[in-house]
C-alpha cells in the first residue's frame, strides 16, 4: 500500500478548505452583483425578539412599488443613518414612490414621519449574533494574519520538494 505522508496529506487538505473557501467568496460576490444583495448589521435591539441586536442579514434591493404590509425594509435617510423596520402601512407618492410608515418590532410606536421613497431594501433573512465575528474579521490586524497565514499556506503547498533519494542496493525493476 502507498501510503503518502502525513504532511503531504495535511498540505492536501488545507489547500482544499482554501479552495473551497476562495470558491464560496466567489460565488457570494457574483450572487450579491447579480441579484443586488447586500449585508447589514443591526446595532439595535429594535426589531427585538425577530432580529436582535448583533444580527447580521441578507438585503435585496427592490423597488418601493413591491413592498407589502409587514416586510422589514431598510430605508435611507438623508444624513442620518438607515433605518430597518417591519412596515405598517404603504401609500402613493410622486411616480414610483411610495410613502410607507415602519415599526420596530420591540417599539410601541410607529417612526415619529412617514418615509417617502423609490426603492428599499428587503430583509431576506438574518442571522443572530453573526454581525459580532464579522466585525472582529474586518479588523487590519486579523485582515493582516489572514493574508500572512494564506501567503505562508500556498508557499508551503508550491515550495518545491526533492524525490526521495534511493538507498545504495535499491534496484528500479523494468
Amino acid at each position: 500500500m502507498n501510503r503518502r505522508p502525513l504532511s503531504g496529506r495535511l498540505r492536501e487538505a488545507l489547500l482544499n478548505m482554501a479552495a473551497a473557501g476562495g470558491a464560496v467568496c466567489i460565488l457570494a460576490v457574483v450572487c450579491a452583483l447579480m441579484f443586488n444583495i447586500t449585508l447589514i448589521m443591526f446595532k439595535t435591539g429594535s426589531m427585538a425578539p425577530a432580529i436582535p441586536a448583533g444580527s447580521l442579514a441578507v438585503v435585496r434591493e427592490i423597488p418601493a412599488a413591491e413592498v407589502t404590509i409587514g416586510d422589514v425594509v431598510t430605508v435611507d435617510r438623508p444624513g442620518k443613518l438607515p433605518i430597518t423596520h417591519r412596515v405598517q402601512t404603504i401609500g402613493p407618492a410622486d411616480g414610483a414612490a411610495r410613502t410607507i410608515t415602519m415599526k420596530g418590532d420591540a417599539n410601541t410606536e410607529s417612526d415619529p414621519a412617514p418615509y417617502v421613497v423609490q426603492r428599499v431594501r428587503l430583509v431576506l433573512w438574518s442571522a443572530p449574533g453573526l454581525a459580532y465575528p464579522l466585525t472582529a474579521a474586518a479588523n487590519p490586524v486579523v485582515l493582516g494574519a489572514t493574508t500572512v497565514a494564506v501567503s505562508a499556506l500556498v508557499t508551503w503547498v508550491l515550495w518545491p520538494r526533492h524525490a526521495p533519494r534511493r538507498r545504495s542496493g535499491q534496484h528500479v525493476a523494468a
